[in-house]
This record gives C-alpha cells, structure tokens and sequence, in this order.
C-alpha cells in the first residue's frame, strides 16, 4: 500500500518577488534619502552671474536679405536687408558673405551708433526657430506616435532632468559647489525619475536602476582621478575664460568633472534597462534555465552592446569636436603628442570614463536581473516537489 505525502515546498513566487522588493527598497530608498540631503545641502542661493552680451541700449530686431554684394566698395554696403519694412545696410562679418543669400531670415543688433558713413545694424545670427521648431515637434510626434504612452512618459522626464540641471545643477557649478557631489545628486535624480516615469515601478526597472547607480558610482570616481591625475584643468575650452570672468566663483575643474559624468548618463540607462529587459526575456523563454545560464546567456547579448556602444560614444565625440579632429589630421605633430593637448586631452578622458563605467555596469545589471528572474519566478527545481513515499 503506497500513498502520497507532501514534502517541504519553497516559498511562493509572490512571496520571493516581495522579497526582492524589500531588498530593493532598502537599497533604493537610503540612495534616495542622500539624493534629497545633498539636493538641500548644495541647493545655490542668492543672485547668479549675469553675461552680458550687448552693448547698453542695443536692440536685436529681425530681417530679410534682400541682396548680397560681396564685390562692394566697402563693408558697410556688402549686404542690403529688410527690417519692419524698411531697407538698411548691415555690417556683416567676411566669414559670413559667402553663406547669405537673398531671403536669407537673420538677426541683426542696432547699436544706435552707426559712426561716420557707417550703419548701425550688424548681423548677429541666422534665424533658426522655425526650422529647429519644427524638428522638436516631428521628434515629440514620432516617439508619442511609435512609443506611446512610454514614449510620452519618456519626453516628461527628459523635460524633468533639463529642469534638474538647469534649476540645480548649472547654478551650483556656477558657485563653486563640490563636483561629485554635484554630479551624482544630478545623475541619481535624474536616473530615479526617467526610469521609473517611463518603465514604471518594476523589479526589471528597478534592477536596472541599481546597476546605472552602480556605474554612476564607478564613473564619478574615475573621472574624480583621471582629472586630477592627468592634470585636465578645462582651461582649453573656447569658453574657459569667459565663463571665468562671468563667474569668479566657477572652478572649470568641476564643470569638466561635472560634464564627464553627464555625458555618459544616457548610455549609461540606455545599456542597464535593455540588459534588464533581455535577461528578463531570457528568463521567461527559458523556465528552467538557472541563474548562471541565464546570466551567461544575458552576458553575450551584453557583449554586443558594449561593442556597439563603446562606437557610439566614441563615434558621438568625434562628430561634436569634427573641426578639431580636421585640424589634428593636418597637424605636424606626431598623434600621441597632439593626443596630450589639453582640449584633445579632455575628450579623451571623458570618452574614456563613459566607456568604463558603462563596461562595469552591463555585468552587474545583467548578474542582479539574473538573480531576481530566476528567485521571483521559483524555478521548479529550486522548490522540492510533491513527493510519493510508501505507506504501510
């Protein structure tokens, strides 16, 4: 005579997944807390730095060229345009003679003094906002049409950090505050508002927010060392000097050390929530797979992103500082001693930084989404199963 006993079952896959939301949640939530502290503690105060641009009593004003004669006598009579109605001549930089046409919208300033046979107008800039308002609004159409509901999420929690950095982050820099303190209240911020906006209140978001911390943690340091160690001062910036005779108080130190964790912050959740959402798709194909397969399996795909990404970063660098680059390929210096400059120099490191922070976080993501895949879906070999004995 046989019957059946049941042995000793593990903990339902409920119970394990409220499990590693308390885990979570005592990891995420004192990270949080430290965010807000060091928010309150670095908030700037009083009056910022003013730039001023113009001339007292100038005005901008709006115009249409009307023609452009570059073979004139003079400069003053070298383009003709059309403000409020009006013809008038505008003083226009050489540089620029051969990019305007007729019809051409730009921005002239009146000085108010137009001098001896002179005129007071001078071409500031081109008119963009149409055709830059026009891309924005193709860009919000596209990901709300493509991405829906996430795709509108994710544009608010752009907008979110743009308002981060521009309320906190610019005008602490501004004031001399520290810059990894700086930096990582911004990022983490940053990070715990577009992650949870747009992926939701998700284990699978919530992993992937652990480890872009982790990688934030990582870059903010060896970018803290590679800044010193490599004596980057961010005095080779076209703007160095006059942003520190706008702002005594700036140190270009920690705008560059500040910039090096910035850039590298989109990538950074890009790689982290898309080896989430793999392993958790692995995870889900393969019920029976255990956490080192899984992880193993997640690691391979996140090979491939590094791979791929380390080319965007690099690729992304090059195409913002091409003018630089022409000159160093034009250069009669060897490329390890032009690599050393100090505007060269920066780019460097700061590419540099981004990619190893973004390579030490694609193997912690992908090991912590292993781990909570595999405990919260309470794999069948991990419980002991009903089990037949003999009965007297």
């Amino acid at each position: 005579m046989s019957g059946h006993v049941h042995g000793p079952v593990g903990p339902t896959p409920d119970r394990l997944r409220r499990r590693a939301r308390a885990i979570f949640t005592a990891i995420l939530v004192p990270v949080l807390l430290a965010t807000v502290l060091g928010a309150v503690l670095l908030w700037p105060h009083g009056e910022q730095p003013t730039l001023q641009t113009s001339a007292p009593g100038a005005t901008f004003h709006t115009g249409t060229v009307v023609a452009v004669d570059p073979d004139a006598a003079d400069q003053v009579h070298q383009l003709r345009a059309r403000i409020s109605g009006a013809p008038v001549w505008v003083n226009v930089p050489p540089e620029y003679l051969g990019e305007l046409e007729a019809g051409d919208r730009i921005q002239v300033v009146d000085t108010g003094d137009a001098g001896p046979g002179g005129t007071p107008y001078v071409f500031v800039d081109y008119v963009r906002g149409p055709p830059l308002a026009i891309l924005a609004l193709g860009f919000v159409v596209l990901v709300v049409a493509v991405a829906r509901w996430r795709g509108l999420a994710a544009l608010v929690g752009l907008a979110a950090s743009l308002g981060m950095i521009g309320a906190f982050t610019l005008p602490a820099l501004l004031q001399g505050k520290p810059a990894v303190p700086v930096a990582l209240v911004t990022a983490v911020a940053i990070m715990f508002v577009v992650l949870y906006l747009a992926h939701g209140f998700t284990l699978r978001t919530s992993t992937a927010l652990v480890g872009t911390l982790a990688g934030l943690a990582a870059t903010a340091l060896i970018a803290a060392w590679a800044s010193g160690a490599a004596q980057l001062t961010g005095l080779s910036d076209e703007y160095a000097l006059d942003l520190m005779s706008a702002a005594p108080d700036v140190r270009l130190r920690a705008v560059l050390l500040c910039g090096m964790v910035l850039a590298g912050l989109g990538v950074l959740n890009d790689v982290t929530i898309t080896q989430a959402s793999a392993v958790w798709e692995l995870g889900a194909a393969s019920p029976d797979a255990s956490r080192r397969q899984l992880f193993s399996r997640g690691m391979r795909i996140g090979r491939d992103h590094i791979a791929s990404t380390v080319y965007t970063i690099v690729f992304a660098y090059v195409g913002a500082t091409l003018p630089l680059v022409l000159l160093v390929s034009i250069s009669d210096r060897a490329i390890l001693d032009t690599l050393q400059n100090g505007e060269l120099a920066e780019e460097v490191a700061r590419t540099l930084v981004g990619s190893i922070g973004l390579v030490l976080a694609i193997p912690l993501t992908t090991a912590i989404a292993a781990l909570v895949v595999r405990s919260a879906s309470a794999p069948a070999e991990n419980a002991r199963a009903e089990v037949a004995v003999p009965v007297a």
